[in-house]
């Protein structure tokens, strides 16, 4: 898939994609970063938390075909063995069932590593002291 149809992709999502991306938005408090539309190998995930591991699908009619579901399943299996956990949801759910969808991702969330927050670096005291060399764990910086 090319740069040009992610993008496309991603501005022309479906109604049931937008409302997920809403709940998934708040979650970026707890340290899980969405994407839209991410490539993972050969294949294109509607939404992936990289550093959790967890990819959610929004499967419209065009997935309910015996043919569809095995195409979903080979690729279901393609990203589990690379360590990702796969959560699909039907368009009805995220429409109508937002409550139980968004407990269902904080319940798969509970269990994988939120990305860590950098904190910022120690202030030198107001006085000045501190350290009695000239070296220290930040490099100085040189205007």
């Amino acid at each position: 898939m090319s740069r040009e149809l992610r993008r496309k992709l991603r501005a022309n999502s479906t109604r049931a994609e937008r409302a997920l991306w809403q709940l998934l938005w708040p979650m970026r408090t707890g340290g899980f970063h969405f994407r839209k539309q991410v490539e993972i190998g050969p294949y294109y995930v509607d939404f992936a938390c990289r550093h959790a591991q967890l990819v959610i699908e929004v499967d419209g009619n065009s997935h309910d075909g015996e043919l569809a579901q095995t195409n979903d399943r080979t690729r279901d299996d393609y990203l589990s063995s690379r360590g990702f956990k796969v959560l699909r949801f039907s368009n009805e759910d995220v429409l109508f069932h937002a409550d139980g969808v968004y407990d269902t991702i904080a319940a798969a969330l509970e269990y994988r590593p939120e990305r860590p927050r950098a904190s910022p670096p120690p202030q030198p005291a107001p006085q000045g002291g501190g350290c009695d060399s000239e070296q220290t764990a930040f490099p100085r910086q040189h205007p």
